[in-house]
């Protein structure tokens, strides 16, 4: 595990937080001695969830504009 000193952390927190994604965490040692942990947020979700958008365009329209492009050569 990455251990980062806090002016190393401030200085460079751009790696840290690569070096977090890559490792899953990476820690933060302030000169008192205490210790701090920086972990990616794990996302649950589907990456077929995506928002929506509003159209005019009906189920209709868009069933017959597919099937047109899949019947031409």
């Amino acid at each position: 595990m990455t251990v980062f000193t806090y002016s190393k952390a401030r200085q460079n927190f751009s790696s840290l937080l690569n070096t977090a994604s890559k490792d899953g965490e990476v820690l933060i040692r302030r000169r008192d001695g205490r210790l701090f942990s920086v972990r990616p947020q794990i996302h649950n979700r589907s990456p077929f969830d995506v928002a929506g958008i509003k159209t005019k365009v009906t189920t209709r329209e868009i069933i017959e504009a597919v099937r047109e492009s899949r019947s031409r050569p």
